[in-house]
């Protein structure tokens, strides 16, 4: 979620502005993919690189994310949303995570999309500490190496119910991965927007799924091999 700083320095405000406006647009994309079927939708909402930017910003971001787990509680509870959280949690502050914990509690039972947000979140961090939970296995005879295939890692990151991403949108014309769900997103779709966070609501959503919707998907075969049923845009998986 790119580019709230610099829409609103464009706009000669503070930078917290931007971060400010780009939870109406978390609140607009998150309610329009759960009407259109949408299973699963991660945001990276705050990255361990994160944390080298000024105090003062941090901690206007956590007081924010503390209201938006409060604030949005009747948005995911009338959407029958679920949400849960991925990344290093326990190094959020001890209010912002009592909050997200109580959150997550009120919306477990919940059978509708599930909305992951990425907290204190980095791939090469979730690599490295499955990596380390797998070898720890290892060690203590759970775990065989002769047993390790493909998917064994998956078993060992933050979430392993999380699907592969179909189609991983950036805004703000980024054009890098930045540490996002390395394993993940082998075989994502990418869709970059020109427009910042703030700005990236429904209609930017839809023009991003009908564009995912025209693509050929042949994950490495031919496209013969592709099965026919493409996912239709309106289903905006």
């Amino acid at each position: 979620m790119d580019g709230n700083g610099r829409w609103a320095k464009s706009r000669g405000w503070k930078r917290v502005r931007g971060h400010q406006e780009g939870v109406n647009s978390v609140r607009a994309i998150t309610t329009e993919c759960a009407r259109l079927g949408v299973q699963s939708l991660t945001l990276y909402a705050f990255s361990v690189e994160n944390w080298k930017r000024p105090k003062a910003e941090i901690n206007f971001l956590m007081k924010l994310l503390r209201s938006f787990l409060v604030d949005e509680r009747p948005t995911l509870m009338e959407n029958n949303i679920r949400l849960h959280c991925i990344g290093r949690l326990d190094d959020l502050p001890a209010e912002s995570l009592k909050e997200l914990r109580e959150t997550e509690a009120m919306t477990k039972d919940h059978d509708g999309m599930v909305l992951r947000l990425a907290l204190s979140y980095g791939s090469r961090s979730e690599l490295a500490d499955a990596a380390r939970a797998m070898a720890e296995d290892v060690q203590a005879g759970k775990l065989e190496p002769s047993a390790i295939h493909d998917e064994t890692l998956r078993e060992y990151l933050y979430d392993p119910s999380t699907p592969d991403p179909d189609l991983l949108i950036r805004t703000a014309g980024e054009m890098r991965l930045s540490n996002f769900l390395l394993w993940q997103i082998s075989y994502a779709e990418f869709f970059v927007a020109a427009m910042g966070w703030p700005e990236f609501r429904e209609d930017a959503l839809h023009v991003a799924l009908d564009n995912y919707g025209g693509r050929t998907r042949k994950f490495g075969g031919l496209v013969s091999d592709v099965a026919p049923e493409t996912p239709a845009p309106t289903q905006g998986r």
